[in-house]
């Protein structure tokens, strides 16, 4: 076998940063917010893959949609760079079939994938890529994973307590002042949420109140990338 010489590893490695880079900067057409939410997500989520390995297979950036707030998250979910995730969550919303299939053909062969709130029934009939539980139900995880060894399993956390250990993230909020349920809960601030993600056996992502503006200020904390409602939609339109 021939060996490799300097030349042959710098070219290679040249090769595979321009790879990257194509991977994870915005093309143009994006906006401004887009583009300081992407950079911010994935600057985290290099970083901590370069900790835990667990982390690189993960999405940057979750998509969180809201039958209130987010009406036709279909547009959004088109819009969206490969790497990251809608996590798909119907409140009972009387279209859910109708709207997660509409989730899917955006998502299909993008390399976005598609995770549904609690309900694993419907995320086999739109063929979605995994399962997100609200912290009430993350016991549910084992059994879920017994079923589904191929989904990503995500769980909400407030870090109150230990977490399942059959999931692959956590999503801890609320990092900001929120809206919408996060607006109840005690808000963490940036050290506390660096706490709580040191604490974690688990790749943690941030939500909560997560902005163009302030997505920058989590670049330390070891999330492993950013969620949010409103802003990814508001910069990805």
């Amino acid at each position: 076998m021939r060996a490799r010489t300097s030349t042959t590893l710098s070219a290679m490695d040249g090769a595979e940063k321009a790879e990257e880079e194509e991977v994870m900067i915005l093309p143009a057409g994006y906006s401004d917010d887009a583009r300081a939410l992407w950079n911010a997500a994935t600057a985290l989520n290099r970083a901590a893959a370069a900790v835990s390995p667990a982390a690189a297979a993960l999405p940057a950036m979750l998509f969180f949609t809201d039958p209130d707030r987010t009406p036709r998250p279909w547009e959004t979910a088109a819009r969206l760079p490969a790497g990251s995730a809608v996590v798909y969550r119907t409140f009972g919303a009387s279209d859910a079939i109708e709207t997660g299939h509409r989730l899917r053909e955006a998502t299909a062969d993008r390399d976005v994938k598609l995770l549904v709130g609690l309900d694993p029934d419907l995320a086999e009939a739109i063929d979605a890529d995994g399962l997100h539980l609200p912290e009430r139900a993350a016991e549910q995880a084992a059994r879920i994973r017994s079923d589904q060894p191929g989904w990503i399993l995500t769980a909400a956390w407030h870090g109150l307590s230990p977490p399942p250990e059959d999931l692959n993230a956590l999503i801890l909020s609320p990092v900001f002042p929120a809206g919408g349920a996060s607006a109840a809960k005690p808000l963490l601030g940036v050290a506390a949420f660096e706490q709580n993600v040191k604490a974690a056996r688990l790749p943690v992502y941030a939500l909560g109140g997560v902005t163009p503006q302030n997505a920058a200020t989590l670049a330390r904390t070891g999330a492993c990338g950013l969620a949010a409602v409103n802003a990814i939609q508001s910069a990805f339109r």
